[in-house]
């Protein structure tokens, strides 16, 4: 083999490749390839066989291999098969050296998992040139383990993050669904049953009710405009204004008489309102507000943009009521109207949000008023909570999961007899 002229001028070393491991089982081309790899600034360790060196791979690590391929014992495709079968986060640039050319040893060496090829003897500038290569291959390497390790660690952040927040979120759940107390209110010839499922951690529906007199309770069905916690937060405020009795406080009891109650249509207007002037947020909300009488069975309700509350009478027959109307809280001075209707021993009264008569089915078609109307009918022998949660089961039926996209609310007064 004749000899390999060395160059005096080293090239600029590459912080990418600093040490180097030489495989061949030529003690003479080990000397030969590690003077001129030690004059260009490498450190250069060497070794004889393909095990040898497969066994100093395994204590340290070697930005650069350069293996002969034809050696006794393991060669140097085994020994390059056998080191990318090591694992380990730091990537070695493999060359092989080989005579041979063709088409089938290049594929056969690539197969093993080698990087580039020389033939022998080695020149000096294609060494070089292949060294420079594969140090911008590692350098690529390294910065994108660099930027893989940031986006760990920011994705380690954003998980505690999402664990504290997903915590919260399951904390306010608890909370907002503490402000339903009862799900279920007996009272004498009457019983009142009330849902809501947030379709998030939170939602934006809240439904209530309180007292007014011995033989009158109100009951509110409310529905903000968004989801999450800046219309959970609303609900909760808006619903706060039914709350307390008759010290002023509550919305709908201020300024009347003992044992008496404000109409639900200037219950309306004092909602828009206080929405459009004391309340610092572009949200709006939709609202049935109703005064039931139950000496009477007499019920007198507004209907601020919610959907259209629902008769079903003792025989099955079922009437929508209500004159729609317009939100709360989106024009200043709107109107709104107080519409009445009386029921009958055996009569019930559904109030629900949009989430239940927009809900959308396996195909995507909205059940609608005609839907819900089907399905009330036949829940038309379930009573109270019953009801409305076998209501609730049809909609996840329909809808092939619990998973909705709208919050789910609604309140059912059932009227037996007069108080």
């Amino acid at each position: 083999m004749p000899p390999v002229p060395l160059r005096n001028a080293a090239p600029s070393a590459k912080p990418s490749i600093r040490s180097v491991l030489v495989v061949d089982d030529s003690r003479a081309q080990q000397v030969l390839l590690g003077k001129m790899l030690r004059a260009w600034g490498y450190d250069v360790t060497a070794c004889g066989s393909g095990a040898d060196a497969l066994a100093l791979c395994g204590k340290r690590h070697f930005d650069l291999v350069l293996s002969d391929w034809i050696m006794p014992g393991m060669d140097g495709a085994a020994f390059c098969r056998a080191l990318r079968a090591q694992a380990g986060d730091s990537y070695s640039y493999f060359i092989l050296l080989t005579s041979r050319s063709d088409a089938q040893a290049v594929a056969e060496g690539l197969d093993v998992g080698a990087d580039d090829f020389l033939s022998k003897p080695v020149a000096p500038e294609e060494l070089r040139a292949r060294i420079s290569a594969g140090a911008r291959l590692l350098d690529m390497q390294r910065r994108l383990r660099v930027q893989n390790r940031k986006v760990t660690a920011t994705l380690d952040e954003l998980r505690g993050l999402y664990s504290a927040l997903d915590r919260d979120l399951k904390q306010a759940r608890r909370l907002q669904q503490s402000l339903v107390r009862e799900r279920r209110v007996v009272f004498d010839g009457a019983q009142l049953s009330l849902l809501l499922r947030p379709s998030g951690h939170v939602g934006g529906d809240m439904v209530g009710w309180f007292p007014i007199s011995r033989t009158r309770a109100g009951f509110y069905a409310i529905d903000v405009a968004g989801h999450g916690v800046t219309s959970a937060l609303m609900c909760a405020r808006l619903a706060g204004l039914f709350a307390g009795g008759g010290d002023g406080q509550n919305i709908a009891l201020a300024g009347a008489e003992v044992g008496t109650a404000v109409a639900p249509d200037a219950v309306a207007a004092r909602m828009n309102r206080l929405l459009l002037s004391e309340f610092d947020t572009e949200h709006y909300c939709t609202l049935c507000y109703a005064d039931a009488d139950l000496s009477s069975g007499q019920v007198q309700m507004v209907q601020a943009g919610h959907p259209h509350p629902l008769v079903q009478r003792a025989d099955g027959r079922i009437e929508f009521v209500g004159q729609g109307g317009l939100p709360v809280g989106l024009i200043d001075g709107a109107g709104f109207e107080t519409v009445a209707v009386t029921l009958a021993p055996g009569d019930r009264l559904l109030a629900y949000s949009d989430g239940i008569s927009e809900s959308a089915g396996k195909t995507g078609q909205e059940l609608g008023t005609d839907g819900l109307e089907k399905l009330v009918g036949r829940l038309k022998g379930l009573r109270g909570n019953a009801m409305l949660d076998a209501l609730l089961w049809e909609l996840v039926r329909r809808n092939g999961s619990d998973d909705f996209a709208d919050d789910i609310s609604g309140v059912m007064l059932e009227y037996q007899r007069p108080a």
